[in-house]
C-alpha cells in the first residue's frame, strides 16, 4: 500500500510515544510505520481484532494490538469481540483458546509458535491422571492444549488458579501441567494438590541468587515474581502472582522502583503504561513468544495458511469449552 508523507510521519510519531520507553529510536519506528499503517487498515477492512499477549515484542502491543493482556484478559476479550476474525498474537494454545470460545468465528495465529508447558502433557497423561487419583478434581492451566482442556474439569490462570482450586468440590486436586505452580499454590489451599512435571522455560531458570543480585544492586526496589518461578524464588520476593495481579501491584503501590521477575515482554508493557515509575526488567525471554514478528502479522491478515488458522474438532471444542467456562464463571464470581 502507498502512503502520503504525511500518513507516515504521523505514525512515525505515534509509535515513538510509545515506543521510546523501550529503547526505540525515532528511526526504528520510521522503519516499521509502513507496516502498522498497512496493518491497521487492513483489519478495519476486515472486521478483525488483534489480541496480543503481554509478552510480545513492543512494536506489536503499541503497534497494532487492539487490546493487550495477559491470557485470561484475553480470553475474555475474544469471547465478548464482534469481531468476524480474530488474530491472536500468542503461543498456539492461547489461539486455541479464542477459538475454543469463539467456534463461528475465524482465529487465525501469526507464527506457530509452542510452549515448553502445553508440549508437556497430553491428553493420555490426564486420563491416566484421572484413573489413579478417581477421587480428584482436574484442574489444567492455560498453557494446556485444546486437546487436554477437554479431558479436566475447570481450566485456570496464574491470575485465578488457587480461586479455580477452591471452587471444585472435591477435596483433591491435579493441577497441572505446571509443577512449580503447584508447589506455590499448595501452602495456600489445605486441598491435596497433586502435580505434573512441565516447567516453563523463562521461569524455571530465575533461582534464589537471581533476587539475592537483585537485593544488592537496586536495595529500594520491591520485586515481583510470577508464580511459575521456584518456591525458593517466591519466598524471597516482595510480591508472588500471575502476570494480571504484578500490574495490578505496579498500579496500586507507592514504589517508584520495581523489578519484575518474569518474561521481559511485560517490562516493556509496564514500562510505556507507567513511566512515573523505573521498572527493572529481566531480560528473560520466551522464544516461542518472540516467534511472533509484524512481518508475520501482515501475512496472516493479508492470506493466512491453513497451518495459521485455528481448527479445533467439534467434540474437543464442546468439551474444553465446559472447562473453559467453569473458569470464567468462578472468577467472575469472585470479582462481584
Amino acid at each position: 500500500m502507498d502512503f502520503s508523507e504525511k500518513q507516515l510521519t504521523e505514525e512515525t510519531n505515534r509509535l515513538f510515544q510509545a515506543l521510546k520507553k523501550t529503547g526505540w529510536s525515532k528511526a526504528d519506528c520510521e522503519v516499521i510505520a509502513p507496516l502498522t499503517l498497512e496493518i491497521n487498515q487492513i483489519k478495519k477492512e476486515k472486521n478483525t481484532i488483534i489480541l496480543g499477549h503481554s509478552y510480545m515484542t513492543p512494536d506489536i502491543m503499541y503497534g497494532v494490538a487492539d487490546i493487550v493482556g495477559d491470557s485470561y484478559g484475553l480470553s475474555k476479550a475474544a469471547k465478548e469481540t464482534k469481531a468476524d476474525t480474530i488474530v491472536f498474537c500468542s503461543v498456539h494454545f492461547m489461539a486455541e483458546t479464542a477459538k475454543i470460545m469463539n467456534p463461528d468465528k475465524t482465529v487465525i495465529v501469526p507464527a506457530i509458535a509452542g510452549c515448553s508447558l502445553a508440549e508437556s502433557i497430553t491428553t493420555n497423561d490426564v486420563r491416566e491422571l484421572r484413573q489413579n487419583y478417581p477421587e480428584a478434581g482436574v484442574v489444567c492451566y492455560v498453557n494446556t492444549t485444546a486437546a487436554v482442556k477437554a479431558e479436566c474439569d475447570a481450566c485456570c490462570t496464574s491470575s485465578n488458579a488457587l480461586k479455580i482450586i477452591e471452587a471444585l468440590p472435591q477435596k483433591k486436586v491435579i493441577f497441572l501441567p505446571d509443577e512449580l505452580m503447584a508447589k506455590n499454590l499448595q501452602p495456600l489451599t489445605k486441598k491435596k494438590i497433586i502435580s505434573w512435571t512441565g516447567r516453563c522455560i523463562v521461569h524455571e531458570e530465575f533461582t534464589p541468587e537471581t533476587i539475592e543480585e537483585v537485593r544488592k544492586e537496586y536495595p529500594n526496589a520491591k520485586i515481583l515474581a510470577h508464580l511459575e518461578c521456584m518456591p525458593e524464588v517466591i519466598e524471597k520476593v516482595d510480591m508472588a502472582g500471575g502476570t494480571e495481579g504484578m500490574i495490578k501491584y505496579i498500579e496500586k503501590t507507592p514504589a517508584k522502583e520495581l523489578m519484575l521477575v518474569t518474561e521481559c515482554g511485560l517490562s516493556d508493557r509496564m514500562k510505556v503504561e507507567h513511566p512515573e515509575k523505573k521498572i527493572i526488567g529481566s531480560c528473560a525471554l520466551c522464544l516461542y513468544m518472540k516467534k511472533i514478528m509484524l512481518k508475520d502479522v501482515l501475512q496472516a491478515l493479508k492470506s493466512p495458511t491453513p497451518e495459521q488458522i485455528i481448527d479445533i474438532p467439534d467434540d474437543v471444542i464442546k468439551k474444553a469449552k465446559k472447562a473453559l467456562n467453569k473458569m470464567v464463571k468462578i472468577t467472575e464470581r469472585y470479582e462481584k
